[in-house]
């Protein structure tokens, strides 16, 4: 079954409840034909690692917003939750939710693992815009992944406002990007999805020849792929990162 807006396919989109980033930036990486709806998840925790793994713990409640609308694959925009819930838990979610829904669920870190695999990465940057806790929380996951975490450099944020992450600008982020040039990295990741990247990466695709990627890239990328039911492959992904398919997009909404 398609929908109007949706002809290759409907995606159901799972963001935290204040993220103001992931939705835009999914909305310009989608290619043309996709279409997506969103649900929103919440949590009435106090603290931010205590929200990161209420979203798990309140998913099948989340996903209760979408009913019965015929999406064609779900994505979890969300890397913070997997740092603390760990690899294992991450992959069982997966596996439960796509078996019980019947399409699949693509995890943003999962989407990132998916990523570095396609193009051989294994010594990885991470480019960090949380807190000092999640960001240490962050290096143990990757490295359970299988990669070399060989630099990490953070964003300076404002922490009077009402989330530090949504209110970086993709200036500080491009600026913080440099510390990785000279550091004979395969790739840098630049986390959370939250933080606007897409600027940044048209701008430095590549620093000090590593692949930067970033985690809404990486999720949109691989939820296509999955409702396509291709295999990964790494031509396909870093014409991904050099804007092919969604460039003109991003200069038809933001050249102002």
């Amino acid at each position: 079954m398609t929908v109007e807006y949706g002809p290759k396919g409907l995606i159901g989109l799972l963001t935290p409840q204040a993220n103001t980033t992931a939705e835009p930036e999914c909305g310009i990486l989608w290619p043309s034909g996709y279409a997506m709806i969103s649900a929103r998840m919440t949590s009435d925790c106090q603290t931010l690692p205590e929200r990161l793994v209420d979203y798990v713990d309140r998913v099948d409640e989340t996903l209760r917003q979408f009913h019965n609308a015929p999406v064609d694959a779900l994505s979890f925009a969300c890397t913070g939750s997997a740092y603390l819930i760990g690899t294992a838990r991450e992959d069982a979610l997966i596996e439960r939710l796509s078996g019980r829904l019947g399409v699949p669920f693509v995890s943003a870190g999962r989407a990132v693992t998916t990523a570095l695999n396609a193009l051989g990465a294994r010594r990885i940057g991470l480019l960090s815009p949380y807190p000092s806790d999640l960001t240490e929380a962050a290096v143990p996951y990757w490295t359970s992944r299988g990669f070399e975490v060989a630099a990490v450099a953070g964003t300076v944020v404002d922490n009077s406002s009402f989330h530090a992450i949504y209110t970086i600008r993709s200036e500080t982020a491009s600026e913080a990007l440099a510390a990785f040039e000279g550091k004979k990295l395969d790739a840098v990741i630049m986390l959370g999805t939250g933080m606007p990247t897409l600027k940044t990466i048209l701008g430095a695709p590549t620093i000090g020849g590593a692949s930067v990627l970033s985690c809404n890239l990486a999720l949109a990328w691989a939820t296509i792929a999955a409702i396509e039911r291709r295999s990964p492959a790494a031509a396909d992904l870093r014409a991904w990162i050099a804007g092919d398919g969604w460039r003109a997009r991003y200069a038809e909404r933001f050249s102002g």
